[in-house]
């Protein structure tokens, strides 16, 4: 079975407020054909022909009172709705406000049956281990929610780059040793930090978007988990609309082409095999769709 462990949804680049930018550095450096444009094809339609080699997706909400961006949990809710045996939904919250986040949290659970929580404290303005940040993590593991934690130095320059760091992350695994963690896009740029952080905390994960982007980086980093014995906490991710998951599954079965003809080590093929097959959905402790379409 493949999960594709992030994407995102949205009806109109309105919805990402001081977030939306064409800069290509910001978005990884490359940029995208002059027939997509991915600020303005993230719709529902665009996600669904993009998931297609996914036997389930996770689509990730946003929110940001700092950048006053939001991507209301409602329209994640109903996109699961419409696909309840592929899709499963991320609620976007925001620790800078954090009564109405926690209140989010249980409405997210409860009332819009979303399965975990997103939070991104570059884009949001707070440092991980926030006591207003602790709370919402303190009631996700009061409901079985996994926290997916994005980087969010991308969504434009008025993030904060000290408050996207992985190692910030490590108070809040000591703290919720229970709670199940899940670091997008391997934490990119400081990715060596991530390595650590999967190697010392059971329940911490990775998954993979974003990195894909950048054949190099993606290369040089597999390698340093695959050396730190941690190939086994990374998971699968896209990263739609700025990829696909078919982009990204030809970029990772084909990441050792840049070792023909030189000394470099090559990462074995079967645990490349093995990051894209995993087992996510165990891994964050998320049910089962109700209906899940045959690995074939």
């Amino acid at each position: 079975m493949i999960v594709d462990c992030y994407t995102h949804v949205w009806d109109s680049p309105s919805q990402l407020g001081r977030a939306v930018t064409r800069n290509a550095r910001l978005f990884g450096g490359r940029t995208a054909p002059q027939a997509f444009d991915p600020v303005e094809n993230a719709g529902a339609e665009q996600h669904l022909t993009a998931s297609k080699p996914a036997d389930v997706t996770i689509i990730v909400g946003f929110c940001s009172a700092h950048l006053d961006a939001a991507i209301p949990n409602e329209r994640v809710a109903e996109l699961v709705q419409r696909q309840p045996g592929r899709l499963i939904g991320f609620a976007g919250v925001d620790p800078s406000h954090p009564k109405e986040a926690i209140d989010e949290v249980l409405r997210a659970k409860e009332t819009l049956g979303l399965a975990g929580i997103a939070v991104a404290p570059a884009a949001q303005n707070f440092h991980p281990s926030d006591s207003r940040a602790m709370r919402v993590y303190s009631r996700a593991v009061e409901l079985n929610m996994p926290v997916l934690f994005h980087p969010g130095i991308w969504v434009g320059p008025e993030t904060r780059l000290d408050y996207a760091r992985p190692f910030l992350l490590d108070e809040v695994a000591r703290e919720f040793p229970e709670m199940r963690m899940l670091v997008a896009h391997m934490g990119l740029p400081w990715v060596d930090e991530t390595i650590f952080l999967l190697a010392k905390h059971e329940h911490v994960y990775a998954e993979i978007s974003g990195l894909l982007r950048h054949s190099w980086q993606a290369y040089q980093s597999l390698l340093a988990a695959h050396e730190q014995g941690v190939m086994d906490k990374l998971l699968f991710g896209s990263g739609f609309p700025f990829s696909t998951a078919s982009e990204c599954i030809e970029t990772l079965f084909s990441i050792n082409h840049l070792c023909h003809g030189t000394n470099l080590p090559v990462i074995p093929r079967d645990q490349l095999r093995a990051v894209l097959h995993r087992d996510a959905l165990a891994a964050l402790n998320l049910p089962a769709p109700l209906t899940v379409r045959a690995v074939g």
